[in-house]
C-alpha cells in the first residue's frame, strides 16, 4: 500500500531505467512494509521551478497506512532525499516530501479496502 510519487522537472532521459527498482527496497525497508505492496512512480519532464530557478527539483509524496510519524518521517526523509539526490541529481534543498498516513478504510485493494483485509 505504500506509494512514493515523485514529480520532477528532470527529463525522462536523465532518470535511470532502474530508478524505481532501486527505490522499492529502500521504501519497503524504511517503512517496514513488504516490497510486493510498494509502488514507486516518477512523473518527469514537468514545467517546474523551485525557489525561482529551473535547476533540477522535485516534489514527492509518500502515502502509507501507518509507519509514518514525526520521528519515523525523519528516517524516511533521509533515505529518500539521498536516493533522489544520487539518482536524479536533485539537490536536497530543491525538493519537498509530504507524508500522508491513510486509514485502512481509505485504501482500496483487490476489490475491497485494507480495512476489510486487515479485519
Amino acid at each position: 500500500m505504500p506509494h512514493l510519487r515523485i514529480e520532477t522537472n528532470v527529463p525522462k532521459n536523465k532518470i535511470p531505467d532502474d530508478f524505481v527498482f532501486k527505490a522499492i527496497p529502500l521504501l519497503a525497508k524504511s517503512l517496514g512494509k513488504p516490497e510486493n505492496y510498494c509502488v514507486v512512480s516518477v512523473i518527469p519532464d514537468l514545467p517546474m521551478t523551485f525557489g525561482g530557478t529551473t535547476d533540477p527539483c522535485a516534489i514527492a509524496n509518500i502515502m502509507s497506512i501507518g509507519a509514518l510519524g514525526v520521528e519515523q518521517n525523519k528516517k524516511h526523509a533521509k533515505v529518500l532525499f539521498e536516493l533522489v539526490e544520487k539518482e536524479l541529481g536533485v539537490a536536497q534543498d530543491k525538493m519537498y516530501i509530504t507524508f500522508q498516513d491513510e486509514p485502512t478504510g481509505n485504501v482500496g485493494f483487490k476489490g475491497t479496502t485494507f480495512h476489510s483485509i486487515f479485519g
